[in-house]
């Protein structure tokens, strides 16, 4: 048990870092396993969301995502996954477009910024004692 005071404070944080690791970790295994079993293209979404996730995170580094998400992009083509872009395409329709008048310019002018107020302090968390 740690007695100096950083010790203690460095021990409380690799437990719930451990716990938070852990957590994401288990998300990409039980992604890419639900992936694996019914290949599809919101389970392939999902599973690169998740170790996009611990890249964040530095639980994995970038090479080692970017294996683990060309596996998984191989899967899905051989088992013929329809992969999306995630962009729309925009719709052709003649009420998209409005008609050129003379009031079209004066809607596009330059709006002044706006201040933004400064964020408020979130209150301290309570410290309970065991």
């Amino acid at each position: 048990m740690p007695i100096i005071k950083s010790a203690i404070k460095r021990a409380k944080q690799t437990i719930k870092r451990n716990a938070r690791n852990v957590g994401i970790k288990r998300d990409i295994k039980e992604a890419t396993k639900a992936f694996l079993a019914k290949p599809t293209a919101a389970g392939l979404s999902l599973a690169h969301s998740e170790i996009d996730t611990a890249v964040k995170k530095k639980l994995l580094k970038k090479n080692t995502a970017a294996r683990r998400k060309a596996n998984l992009a191989k899967i899905a083509k051989d088992a013929g996954v329809k992969l999306s872009t995630g962009k729309k395409a925009p719709a052709k329709t003649a009420a998209a477009k409005p008609a050129a008048t003379k009031a079209t310019p004066a809607k596009t002018a330059a709006k002044k910024p706006v201040a933004k107020a400064p964020a408020a302090k979130k209150a301290p968390a309570k410290k309970t004692t065991k």
